[in-house]
């Protein structure tokens, strides 16, 4: 990367945040419209931001997401040779035709339609030129302006280096086409068995690193109603089978579409058909069992598995405060503890644990920021089609489902019986431990380590009461000493009495004021 590129950008980057009147101000709107200026690597920026809701305040995370890296397209001059350079040979030795209208135009990729030589009819996937280097002069720009970033600002909420570094990870799978192109077959294969659902097929022996190759899908956009009903689709119907396939992608697969909104989704000859899997979300074992711990724990109102399964599934940022996360916990409980299942809203119940965890400095693992991304826009699509269904009751019924389906009994007996067997072991041990614990404190050898907390509003009355028991010591002891003092006849004398008792006087009366004064303001 050139010293002369860096400064040009340098100076672009400076012109953009100057047109925007950076100095008066940020609005979510404004960032948006910033990252859509400085072009594919701010924007892909703002899509990664949008998933922190853990760091970010919702409206920003709200607005982000509308970033859809919308750009203006390359020449098909260019497509042509990106292809060329690909494959090593004419493009026209491969495909028979090729559109130069493009079907999209994204901030990494532009697509095609085209006609393969044997005569499928397929869409080509073709990543922008250069752009690799773009967005590493980029990042390496961003990385080196993060340092300057004062420490007592923004930057004690928002890791800005761990985002750019889960930028580029995250970019560079996505500019790898032969990443997606496995992401495609892992999500067909495991989702093979269901029948309302497919993938397009992928033409592996014509997808290299820049280009991906796949069936074209002749279908209607999830969110076009009215084409839907006309060709004789039921709403309520696709809305309940994307909702039921989507529980399944996270609970069961733990590999699910991280992008759903309506351009990745469509249906097609009665099936819903999911693509571009250029960003797709994992969640281990644990993941899932934690988040359904939570879920639970919201269900019957229990705080503390509720707190038990957040401080398992993140990291805090800092020294954790168990007591205050226990507090905002309790408090969303009272938002959610008396709602039935059927009446909460998941991506909005989501969104509010994401601003505990914020308040809390807890980060969450990256399948969890793009589970909740992904879950606000399945509520939106949802919202938009078949308001009426409820993405918690057809949820409850699969893992209920699963649940019995899958429950290994010989497994839950073992486990079962290793608790027992604890619980029995421990229960020998108590008097033992106990007689110990008495014998140690009646010697004396006990120690015990207390860590408590108080609301601001204690510490504060506290210190207040220190501060004025301190002063009426010193009071008492001024009025005391320059009483003994005066009963001398110690020279000079001030207002015929010795100076230094006449100073001790006029010490406590000041005292006494200062501390009058400030009993009266912080009443008023």
């Amino acid at each position: 990367m050139s010293n002369a590129k860096s400064g040009s950008r340098l100076k672009e980057i400076t012109a953009v945040l100057r047109k925007h009147e950076i100095t008066k101000g940020m609005t979510p709107v404004k960032l948006r419209l910033i990252l859509e200026d400085l072009g594919p690597t701010f924007i892909k920026i703002g899509q990664i931001m949008s998933l922190h809701s853990d760091v970010l305040p919702k409206k920003y995370c709200d607005e982000l997401m509308k970033l859809r890296s919308d750009v203006p397209p390359m020449s098909f001059s260019e497509v042509e040779e990106v292809i060329e350079e690909s494959y090593g040979c004419p493009w026209k030795e491969v495909f028979s035709d090729i559109e130069k209208t493009t079907l999209g135009s994204a901030s990494i990729a532009q697509v095609h339609r085209a006609t393969l030589k044997s005569g499928e009819k397929v869409v080509i996937k073709v990543q922008r030129k250069g752009i690799y280097d773009t967005m590493a002069r980029d990042i390496g720009l961003l990385h080196k302006a993060v340092k300057l970033v004062p420490p007592i600002s923004i930057k004690e909420t928002v890791d800005f280096s761990m985002v750019l570094d889960e930028l580029w990870v995250v970019t560079q799978e996505e500019m790898n086409f032969l990443t997606e192109a496995a992401n495609m077959e892992e999500f067909a294969r495991r989702n093979k068995d269901i029948a309302f659902v497919r993938t397009p097929i992928l033409y592996k022996e014509h997808t290299t690193h820049h280009v991906l190759v796949m069936e074209y899908i002749d279908g209607y956009p999830i969110d076009d109603k009215i084409s839907l009903q006309k060709n004789g689709y039921d709403l309520h119907e696709i809305g309940t089978k994307l909702i039921d396939n989507y529980i399944k992608q996270v609970m069961e697969d733990g590999f699910f579409h991280a992008d759903p909104h309506p351009g990745n989704v469509c249906v097609s000859d009665g099936k819903i058909v999911w693509i571009d899997m250029g960003m797709m979300g994992r969640l281990s074992e644990r993941d899932r069992e934690l988040i359904g711990d939570a879920i639970q724990g919201i269900a019957i109102n229990d705080i503390g598995m509720i707190q038990d399964a957040v401080l398992a599934l993140g990291e805090f940022r800092g020294k954790p405060d168990q007591s205050k996360l226990y507090e905002d916990i309790s408090t969303l409980m009272m938002k959610y503890g008396k709602l039935d299942m059927g009446n909460i809203d998941v991506a909005e119940t989501m969104q509010d644990l994401m601003e505990v965890m914020k308040t809390n400095r807890i980060s969450m693992p990256h399948g969890l920021t793009m589970l909740a991304r992904g879950l606000t826009q399945m509520e939106g699509v949802m919202a938009d089609i078949c308001p009426e269904i409820n993405m918690v009751e057809i949820a409850a019924a699969r893992i209920k489902g699963d649940f019995w389906r899958n429950f290994d009994w010989k497994k839950e007996l073992k486990s079962s019986g290793k608790h027992l067997y604890r619980a029995l072991h421990k229960t020998i041990d108590l008097p033992s431990v106990t007689a110990d614990a008495i014998q140690g404190f009646m010697k004396g050898q006990t120690r015990v380590n207390l860590d408590l907390h108080v609301s601001k509003d204690l510490s504060e009355l506290l210190r207040r009461l220190v501060r004025n028991i301190v002063m009426g010591l010193w009071v008492m002891a001024l009025l005391i000493s320059s009483s003994i003092i005066c009963t001398t006849n110690m020279q000079p004398k001030l207002w015929g009495i010795p100076a230094i008792g006449a100073i001790g006087y006029l010490l406590a009366f000041v005292i006494v004021l200062y501390v009058f004064i400030k009993h009266f303001l912080s009443r008023k």
